[in-house]
């Protein structure tokens, strides 16, 4: 019939459409592990290149690759690249680390409050690492020139420090003499969350003007492992203004497209770039008032990939006796949504938050994880935030609901009726469907009304997905009892009653599928309950369709972030108590039974 066929055409959309992120955009499987023993040939990185980042021939070029272009960094551990020479610590309530004073290299950074686990115990998330250590991943700061015979810093120069440590409210000024009249100042400067101000000055004690172009980089070795999701982000990334007042735009990379296209360039007014991960970003912010050369570029040797993301300023020149300087900024921590917002904000940063892939839906997804935010600050758990924001969900959309359920009610009634006109005209479709039409005509009933509380659900349920999926604050936010992690799929496993026999269940490769949770068991019975509640279908096998769906979303949302789940359950019981009240209100059975075959008049053929 008309009605159920629109109904189940709704919920097969819906399947369909869960069923297309969990087949079409599945994890992509890790990257080949590369070799990190092979040798460094060529050094002086920061160098200008043959052809400058313009491709003009003799013009300055962007800095080189970390190392020169070809080579590895040696086989090390991450503790004895840091032993290896003096260093300058960097200490502060979110991050702990050091800047190297040979090279004067940003290239120890760990989050003091992000664990790699749920576990507390864990060790902590280590963002930044030096050349010399396993998947080298740094930032750089420094000049290049036009002009040759110029003694320039680059990764051998040994700075000297005015601090030992780098707090915030107390920089730190590395200096170094080239001995040609040149001295060279680089001041670091970090707040109490991630964001580092790097100051760089030049004064030419000399005879003659000198000309040089500022620049900063982040590269990084070996390709990282990305989640592989369509639906996220991970790779080079960057906002780029082509003037001066513009908004800027978001341009984003993958690994494979800087292998296959490197160098990619952009001009740009200020804007912002660099690296995203899942929840952290190292991203360079050249003063957003002066103009710079942004490039994006890869290179491999040994059978290692390495990618860099660098900007040049425009020239300086530096007057005997004068005094040059040059701001710039780099953040590398959390992607915080608040935190990005603020720094957007205040320092004037173009579409900072952009770094936090929100997606197409933006303008709903980023108000919707605002709305959780707030409610989280009221009620202190992301679990009762959702289950508060599903409410607000039901009574926003409580009208149209209502209406919805009101229409199915009056369904449910029509079904003796609506049974009878399909036994009379089986053998004639088009007189039954007509029947129907003048049915519903007549009573007032809109057989499309049962679609509207699953379609309106849609929207919501994938913006939350999003939000649980990309938000670093929903990351290890517990639940209450054994959920720890509302972003991650439920732990417990039907295959050993939820944890009440004791043995762990081992990876079943494909057959992962039979381990549910037992919150997709409590989401699965919540759905069933609610169909009990709708008309039944007359044709068999529609019933027997629906009958299937509330096992075949249990066992497709099993895998789905635990708070996605909770969601769909907490909204199936709410609705079912709608449902509920609006139907005994129009005196309908509160039962699925399939109404009774009609019995047929005496003398009826």
């Amino acid at each position: 019939m008309t009605d159920q066929r629109n109904l189940i055409l709704a919920i097969v959309l819906s399947v369909g459409i869960i069923l297309a992120f969990q087949l079409l955009f599945p994890p992509a499987p890790p990257p080949v592990q590369q070799p990190t023993t092979t040798t460094q040939t060529q050094g002086a990185p920061g160098a200008p290149s043959d052809t400058g980042a313009t491709g003009t021939p003799g013009a300055p070029g962007g800095p080189a690759a970390p190392g020169g272009p070809a080579g590895a960094p040696p086989a090390m551990t991450r503790a004895q690249a840091l032993a290896g020479d003096a260093r300058v610590a960097i200490l502060s309530s979110h991050v702990k680390g050091s800047i190297a004073l040979v090279g004067g290299l940003v290239d120890d950074l760990t989050l003091r409050t992000y664990h790699q686990t749920v576990d507390p115990s864990s060790p902590n998330i280590e963002l930044l690492n030096p050349p010399d250590a396993p998947n080298a991943y740094f930032a750089e700061f420094g000049w290049v020139s036009s002009a040759s015979g110029i003694n320039l810093p680059d990764r051998t120069t040994r700075w000297q420090a005015d601090r030992d440590a780098l707090r915030p409210g107390q920089p730190v000024t590395l200096s170094w003499d080239n001995g040609q009249g040149l001295t060279f100042q680089r001041v670091y400067a970090i707040d109490d969350n991630y964001m580092m101000t790097v100051t760089q000055r030049v004064t030419n004690t000399g005879d003659a003007a000198v000309t040089l172009y500022p620049y900063g980089l982040v590269a990084r070795y070996g390709t990282p492992v990305t989640s592989g999701f369509f639906i996220l982000h991970e790779g080079p990334l960057g906002v780029f203004r082509k003037e001066a007042d513009g908004s800027g735009s978001l341009t984003e990379l993958s690994y494979s497209d800087l292998q296959e296209d490197s160098p990619i360039q952009e001009e740009s007014y200020g804007g912002w770039l660099g690296f995203t991960d899942h929840y952290w970003l190292v991203a360079l912010i050249p003063d957003q008032q002066k103009k710079a050369t942004a490039r994006f570029t890869h290179s491999a040797a040994g059978g290692i990939d390495r990618y860099q993301v660098d900007y040049r300023r425009e020239a300086l020149t530096v007057a005997p006796g004068a005094t040059v300087e040059a701001t710039d900024r780099m953040f590398a921590g959390a992607k915080e949504v608040t935190l990005l917002d603020s720094y957007a904000e205040n320092l004037g940063i173009a579409k900072f938050d952009l770094a936090i892939d929100f997606g197409w839906f933006y303008f709903l997804t980023k108000p919707l994880f605002l709305l959780l935010q707030y409610i989280h600050g009221l009620v202190g758990n992301f679990g009762v935030a959702i289950l508060t924001l599903t409410i607000l969900v039901k009574i926003l959309f409580f009208p149209l609901a209502n209406k919805s359920y009101a229409a199915m009610g009056r369904m449910k009634a029509l079904q003796p009726k609506m049974l009878e006109i399909r036994e009379r005209f089986q053998n004639d479709k088009q007189r039954m469907n007509q029947e129907m039409m003048a049915l519903y005509k007549r009573e007032k009933v809109n057989p499309m009304a049962g679609c509207l509380p699953i379609l309106i659900q849609i929207p919501v349920f994938f913006a939350l997905y999003k939000v649980l999926f990309v938000t670093i604050e929903m990351r290890h936010a517990p639940f209450f009892g054994w959920i720890k992690d509302l972003s991650a799929p439920d732990p417990t496993t039907i295959l050993n009653l939820f944890g009440l026999l004791p043995y762990d269940v081992p990876d079943l490769g494909v057959l992962q599928i039979l381990s549910i949770g037992a919150w997709p068991v409590i989401m699965g019975i919540t759905m069933f309950l609610q169909q009990k509640l709708n008309p039944a279908p007359p044709d068999p096998v529609q019933a027997r369709i629906f009958m299937l769906l509330p096992i075949i979303f249990t066992f497709m949302l099993a895998h789905f972030p635990a708070g996605l789940v909770i969601y769909w359950a907490w909204n199936n019981t709410l609705s079912i108590a709608q449902q509920w009240i609006i139907m005994k209100r129009h005196g309908v059975s509160r039962t699925n039974e399939k109404p009774k075959t009609p019995a047929k008049k005496k003398g009826a053929a």
